[in-house]
């Protein structure tokens, strides 16, 4: 895989006591041992992470003009727009669009109802929100299922 040298976005709330960072999502013992993985161990992480964000994007925005997400990708500049997974490329999309002031419905993406919100927001800064946080419960949830010990 060909990633950024760590997931770390910079904002680590493990520091603070949680198992689960709520910036990269990764979990606790991961940060801590990162450097120490070897390199199919950090490619291992990085597929998570994009799986569960995948599922994330996938749950709150569809992708209904994939030509025109990658037009929108190319103009915002996301790096490597062609070969991105299209879940990726509108995850990249979204967090490019504030800045540059466009509208969910020039890019080829539409939001989609969910039983969390059930509304049809189309903020780009509201579902970027919504997929963090949806990320975040799905990292949580997978952390807890894997290697939560319970109480006997």
């Amino acid at each position: 895989m060909n990633h950024r040298r760590t997931p770390c976005v910079g904002i680590c709330s493990t520091t603070y006591g949680d198992l689960v960072c709520r910036g990269c999502k990764r979990f606790a013992h991961e940060i801590v041992q990162w450097n120490g993985f070897r390199e199919d161990q950090q490619d291992r992480v990085w597929e998570r992470l994009m799986d569960l964000r995948t599922g994330a994007v996938t749950s709150l925005v569809r992708i209904v003009h994939p030509k025109q997400l990658l037009a929108s990708a190319i103009s915002l500049n996301v790096p490597d727009a062609a070969k991105l997974p299209r879940a990726q490329l509108a995850y990249e999309v979204l967090r490019r669009m504030p800045s540059r002031g466009l509208k969910l419905s020039t890019t080829g993406l539409a939001p989609v109802a969910n039983d969390a919100t059930g509304l049809l927001s189309a903020d780009p800064v509201r579902i970027l929100k919504q997929i963090e946080g949806e990320f975040y419960q799905r990292s949580l949830a997978h952390y807890e299922h894997n290697f939560k010990t319970p109480v006997q």
